[in-house]
């Protein structure tokens, strides 16, 4: 459920407010990139994801780990660095902690859905498979989403690895500024074999980016985020 005004307990001066915006921006939250729809502050330039805002339960169970009992928390405990255990990046702001375990979640990467399916390409999410990604092409990590025939695998790291160098890029070195949401094209690994012909090969990368821009969705915290411009056509172009 969205609301376009809302007040939240970690900025008290004013109320948020629902938009949607392809700029990028880092959440006062958990500290971490995003794009699409957010709860801001104009006044104060303050901004929470979705998941960030609407904390609905102070504790959380996910299917990944039967036996933890993960509690809501607006700053990491102890003074040890922390990872998110879902895509294996610093934890400094809002995370879900389960004590027992010591285990970490991002809000946003506690709440992927396990299936994503935009009506042709359906994903789900694994804790660890053994086909390699096609951002990085390696094996393990973190968390992925794998396609149903298999053939297509992206960890959550990577994902997360795409918007943070763009981010940077566009916000922090100013570049492309022009562009609304920052082009990841070229950015995948795409071990196609030389014997393949064009067609097969331009086929397979069409899938493919269908499949990062639904994974990113996910991982913004914005299922349905209308952001394809992240991916465009980097793939689709593939020889």
């Amino acid at each position: 459920m969205k609301y376009n005004e809302i007040s939240h307990f970690s900025h008290t001066e004013h109320k948020l407010r629902f938009e949607y915006s392809e700029f990028p921006f880092k959440c006062d939250g958990c500290k971490e990139v995003g794009i699409g729809s957010r709860y801001k502050c104009s006044i104060c330039d303050f901004d929470l994801h979705m998941h960030c805002a609407m904390i609905t339960s102070p504790t959380l169970h996910h299917p990944f780990y039967t036996k933890c009992n993960f509690q809501f928390m607006s700053k990491p405990p102890g003074d040890t660095p922390r990872y998110c255990n879902a895509c294996e990046k610093d934890v400094s702001g809002f995370l879900y902690h389960c004590k027992a375990c010591g285990f970490d979640l991002h809000p946003c990467c506690a709440k992927l859905p396990l299936l994503l399916d935009d009506g042709e390409v359906k994903l789900y999410l694994y804790r660890k498979v053994s086909s390699p990604c096609h951002r990085c092409g390696r094996k393990g990590r973190s968390w992925s989403y794998r396609s149903k025939c298999k053939n297509y695998n992206l960890h959550v790291a990577c994902v997360r690895d795409m918007l943070v160098e763009n981010w940077h890029e566009v916000c922090v070195k100013g570049r492309g500024v022009n562009s609304n949401i920052p082009s990841l094209r070229n950015t995948l690994y795409t071990p196609h074999s030389s014997r393949r012909s064009k067609g097969k090969v331009k086929k397979c990368c069409e899938i493919a980016g269908l499949a990062v821009q639904v994974v990113i969705s996910a991982v913004l915290g914005d299922p349905t985020a209308l952001i394809a411009g992240i991916v465009g056509s980097f793939m689709s172009r593939a020889s």
